[in-house]
């Protein structure tokens, strides 16, 4: 199986998601194609799926992200797999108030929610289940995943492969 897994980036956790999506997918056995919508805003070249991610800023994907989805080649892409993938904020630490749960749910989920039902919208077979991983902000100019975020993103697109072949 061929995949084309596509970012956009703020701090670099997204794309440190994207590279271990390709090495997943790469161990598995299959063909990985890394690429940036900053460096190549164009519809990427045909394979079996594509994967999209974007960090989620004021509760949405980057505008880049958006307009990579709205311009993806409809010919090509349409009834293929498109697995959507998102950084966001830390989720709050227990005891949680039932507005903290609402805020991140709305805020930082709610992102990864609006890729996938832009692309939908589009008429792209977008995926229900979707990857968000989180980051830890030190400073308004730096951030990093998780200490569990790359096994949880090997193990998100190991799964998606292997739910795909059935």
């Amino acid at each position: 199986m061929k995949a084309v897994v596509v970012y956009d980036t703020y701090f670099g956790n997204t794309k440190r998601v994207a590279e271990a999506i390709a090495e997943q997918l790469k161990a598995d056995g299959h063909e990985a194609d890394l690429r940036s919508v900053r460096d190549d805003p164009s519809s990427p070249p045909q394979a079996d799926i594509l994967f999209v991610g974007s960090p989620i800023r004021f509760g949405g994907p980057t505008g880049r992200v958006k307009r990579f989805v709205k311009r993806l080649d409809k010919e090509v892409w349409t009834g293929k797999p498109l697995v959507v993938f998102t950084t966001t904020g830390e989720m709050p630490k227990e005891p949680a108030t039932e507005k903290q749960k609402y805020s991140f749910d709305k805020w930082a989920l709610g992102g990864g929610r609006k890729l996938r039902d832009l692309a939908r919208a589009r008429g792209f077979n977008a995926l229900e289940n979707y990857l968000w991983v989180e980051v830890v902000q030190a400073d308004s100019k730096t951030a990093t995943l998780v200490p569990s975020g790359i096994e949880k993103t090997k193990q998100f697109a190991h799964e998606v492969l292997t739910s795909s072949k059935q």
